[in-house]
């Protein structure tokens, strides 16, 4: 995530308290959890996870400039 200037603690905040929090079209066990960023004037962080495993594993995380309405 250091590529793509995602903080750890910005992916832990993400996974704990989203603003949403949706279903993976293709894959029943990913849910994909939302929040705006402040420090990244309020960018919405998407972050990808499989939660059927423990720990949970993180697929991907990344800026989601799509998402207008959140």
């Amino acid at each position: 995530m250091e590529k793509r200037q995602i903080r750890s603690e910005w992916i832990s905040d993400t996974l704990a308290n989203p603003a949403r929090i949706e279903s993976d079209q293709d894959d029943p066990n990913l849910l994909h959890v939302l929040k705006p960023i402040a420090e990244r004037s309020f960018r919405i962080l998407r972050v990808i996870y499989n939660e059927t495993v423990s720990p949970v594993a993180i697929i991907t995380a990344y800026f989601d400039d799509d998402v207008k309405d959140l």
